[in-house]
């Protein structure tokens, strides 16, 4: 994957999307709430500090992502999860090649999406019943005690990115190194993206 420096160079590098991902740009920048950043590889705009909408290019098309998308009303049905099952607060509303931009409907959208961050508004976390931990981690835990009690002090969000991060391993080795990566962090209590909030 491409590492882009800035906003602006990554919305050059996107000259079949440019036009579409500028016009996005403009419609949250009008919101004076929000503040533009670059994380995680891609434009991210935050209110007060938190993240609240992120925009983003692909093949097919151009993605407008809301960090607490569930609380919006989405009157127009236009938010869509992208892993329904397990990403319970973020939406992203879909841009293709041949839409033409609601420019007002996307504006309430983020302005309702800045409203919520200013009010604190949260999506309120359910809990999965049982975490299931791959074998990979119950040996971990069998040849170490101290591992076993930091992961268990660790919270349900975070183990469970750990165990996505093993399992997602398609080959054994890959998973075993990744083991080696996160026995160190799991041991000083961070979780796999603490570094990026």
């Amino acid at each position: 994957m491409k590492k882009y420096k800035s906003v602006a160079a990554y919305l050059q590098s996107f000259p079949e999307w440019e036009v579409t991902l500028r016009l996005l740009q403009r419609i949250v920048l009008e919101n004076s709430d929000v503040t533009e950043t670059f994380k995680w590889n891609i434009p991210v705009y935050t209110v007060n500090g938190k993240n609240v909408l992120g925009l983003a290019a692909f093949k097919t098309h151009v993605g407008l992502w809301f960090f607490q998308g569930a609380l919006l009303k989405d009157k127009a049905n236009v938010l869509i999860n992208a892993q329904e099952g397990k990403t319970q607060a973020m939406r992203h509303w879909k841009f293709y090649k041949d839409d033409e931009i609601p420019i007002d409907l996307v504006k309430l959208y983020v302005d309702e999406a800045v409203q919520h961050q200013k009010e604190g508004n949260v999506v309120a976390m359910k809990k999965s019943a049982v975490l299931e931990l791959p074998e990979l981690f119950k040996n971990a835990f069998k040849a170490n005690s101290t591992l076993k009690e930091a992961f268990a002090a660790l919270s349900n969000y975070k183990q469970k990115a750990y165990v996505e991060y093993i399992e997602t391993a398609k080959r054994q080795t890959t998973r075993e190194k990744r083991l080696e990566k996160i026995i160190p962090m799991i041991l000083a209590g961070n979780g796999l993206n603490d570094k990026y909030r």
